[in-house]
């Protein structure tokens, strides 16, 4: 009994840059790009938020066990998660295969975070959803050439 392994159709190394068309129509590299532009914009948007609280008062969400121990505001806390989510989608922009995995792992922390307050476990759910979705980001990221329209 022999396993195939099935290898998706992509443009990838050689013919990468080479066929615009292929982009358009290429699976593989349509999801690189949905991922990549996502986990680029979302965690600026969020970073910037953090700022502003247009969307969400933010403070309410860190676990009182991190707000305790640290010698900052929850508020003030906020301003550098805000600045680390920030630069997360900076280098998700620029470094994919590197910004999947960092914004994977700040994903985890948060999802410890939440686990911690015990109210907040849909949202903890959704994050990691959002987990996946980086590491997949990463994986993919790593099928690509290194140039300046890929990862």
């Amino acid at each position: 009994m022999s396993t195939a392994v099935m290898k998706a159709p992509s443009v990838r190394d050689d013919q990468a840059g080479s066929n615009a068309a292929a982009w358009r129509t290429d699976p593989v590299a349509q999801a690189f790009w949905l991922l990549r532009i996502g986990f680029t914009v979302a965690p600026i948007l969020f970073g910037l938020d953090k700022f502003a609280h247009w969307l969400v008062d933010w403070d309410r969400y860190l676990a009182p066990e991190f707000a305790d121990v640290l010698p900052w505001t929850t508020h003030e806390l906020m301003y550098a998660v805000g600045a680390i989510e920030i630069v997360a989608g900076l280098v998700v922009a620029v470094r994919p295969r590197f910004g999947g995995y960092l914004v994977a792992a700040w994903l985890g922390g948060i999802i410890v975070n939440l686990l911690m307050q015990a109210d907040y476990y849909d949202i903890a759910l959704r994050d990691f959803g959002l987990m996946l979705g980086a590491l997949t980001l990463a994986r993919l990221a790593s099928a690509f050439r290194a140039g300046l329209t890929q990862a």
